[in-house]
């Protein structure tokens, strides 16, 4: 099976560690690599061991690639969405890509963001899907529920078996609680995973049979498509006459093709601190402690911790999350509802919603490190090799001060070497650049004054990465 990962969320329910320029998918949560690295790794020794392919945000295409590079991963094809779309048509792009590659192509289509802690029995269920899809199946993976879960969807299941297979009757939206009880206390309902195995050829004629405006768009988008650096750049014009519709309701809700696979491998979509909570594993106490963090008389609690002590006294079911420039202190039971939070952040104007402190780009990341009326001080990091785009400010000039490695930098007419201790001044509309000649990271202090000092004061002359103005 070709590995077909679906990663465009923004993850809002995980804020603040999650924000929607570097979302969940692209953090370390449940173990030392991302979640998205997490989910390729697990596919090794499967029937899914492919080169994969991602479909993915715009704005996101650079931490993938490099998240994927980092792996010594160097066949992967990347496409990018111009707009989201949902589900079904992303899984047609892929679908039309993997057709290329092989005309009879078995996909397996992943969310980015799960956790799977029985590999060998999720390697099970690949298998088994990988026969019903080549049996001409339209195979979606049912999660036997451990608990009355109230944020997950269901899939019921009709009677009748077909091997190790189940017959799809109906999707179900997320329950009540009750209603939750009475589903996990009848073996006929599943959690819905979100996870898809078919031939591609397959998917695409079901779609085109229940949408075909749908796979039309999709089709003429990816005719229409172009390479960029690493990513596939599909028709824009085309793309955004799709219908807006995810698979379950576009195809697996009307196809008689449609069929379950049980899973039972200690699966999470880790989509909310609770979730993450239950996936790690607690002290004595039921505690979840990282980083920094000093509690006394604490039960069943979460509290992460980035930069500074954390203290936590006489407390049960919170989960307290600290970064640089957020906290979230919340009742564990009530985490579903940080997204509330995050659509009032960004409604007011904010932009702690979106970016951390800490911003990563193509050529390396910056953190802001203090900012004042008409000052502003960040720390900017730039990897060997790699050169910020060239560009001039309309409203700030420019002080870099260089603490580590070696700086080639344009300045109007003239390109200058500055070292460590060393300085360079841009005045405001001079035309400049940034680059990194060495081996080691350059890393500098640049101080930025002005009447104005946003991130949309840049125009862009001229960049290795292709990005516009506003990306």
């Amino acid at each position: 099976m070709i590995p077909v990962v679906l990663s465009g969320g923004s993850g809002s329910r995980l804020w603040p560690l999650s924000r929607s320029s570097h979302p969940k998918q692209f953090l370390p949560l449940c173990s030392d690599q991302s979640m998205v690295q997490e989910t390729l790794t697990r596919l090794s020794r499967s029937v899914a061991s492919q080169s994969p392919i991602f479909v993915t945000a715009e704005d996101q295409r650079f931490l993938l690639a490099e998240q994927i590079r980092s792996l010594g991963v160097s066949d992967s094809r990347i496409i990018l969405e111009p707009a989201r779309r949902n589900t079904a048509p992303a899984i047609a792009l892929a679908c039309l890509c993997a057709l290329e590659q092989d005309p009879e192509a078995v996909v397996l289509v992943l969310p980015s963001d799960h956790h799977i802690k029985d590999q060998p029995a999720f390697h099970e269920a690949l298998a088994l899907a990988n026969a019903a899809a080549l049996e001409g199946k339209l195979v979606t993976f049912g999660i036997v529920p451990s608990k009355p879960e109230t944020g997950y969807g269901y899939i019921k299941v009709g009677n009748q078996k077909s091997g190790p297979s189940r017959p799809i009757a109906a999707f179900v939206e997320k329950p009540d609680f009750e209603t939750a009880k009475q589903y996990v206390a009848d073996d006929h309902y599943y959690w819905n995973s979100g996870m898809f195995a078919f031939r591609a050829d397959l998917y695409l004629s079901e779609l085109a049979k229940f949408n075909p405006d749908m796979i039309a768009a999709c089709r003429a988008a990816w005719q229409n498509k172009s390479l960029d650096l690493d990513f596939v750049r599909i028709g824009t014009d085309d793309f955004l006459k799709s219908p807006e519709d995810s698979i379950d309701y576009a195809v697996m809700e009307k196809t008689d093709k449609g069929v379950v696979i049980p899973l039972d491998a200690g699966w999470s979509d880790v989509g909310s601190w609770q979730s993450l909570w239950e996936v790690k594993e607690g002290d004595e106490f039921g505690n979840v402690f990282e980083g920094d963090v000093l509690a006394l008389d604490t039960e069943n609690s979460m509290a992460i911790s980035q930069s500074r002590l954390v203290s936590l006294l006489g407390v049960k079911n919170i989960a307290v999350i600290e970064t640089r420039d957020a906290v979230l202190v919340a009742d564990i039971d009530q985490v579903q509802r940080v997204k509330n939070i995050v659509k009032t952040i960004e409604e007011s104007g904010r932009t702690e919603h979106e970016f951390h402190r800490e911003v990563h780009r193509p050529w390396g990341k910056f953190d802001s490190v203090d900012a004042g009326g008409r000052y502003q001080v960040k720390r900017i990091t730039v990897k060997p090799g790699a050169r910020l785009s060239t560009q001039l400010h309309h409203h700030r000039a420019e002080h870099w001060v260089v603490v580590q490695g070696t700086a080639k930098v344009r300045r109007g007419d003239e390109t200058v070497m500055i070292s460590e201790n060393e300085s360079v001044y841009i005045p405001l509309g001079e035309v400049h650049s940034l680059e990194n000649p060495g081996k080691i990271m350059l890393e500098i202090i640049e101080i930025q004054t002005g009447a104005y000092l946003g991130e949309d004061d840049i125009i862009r002359l001229d960049d290795t990465y292709g990005r516009g103005n506003n990306d």
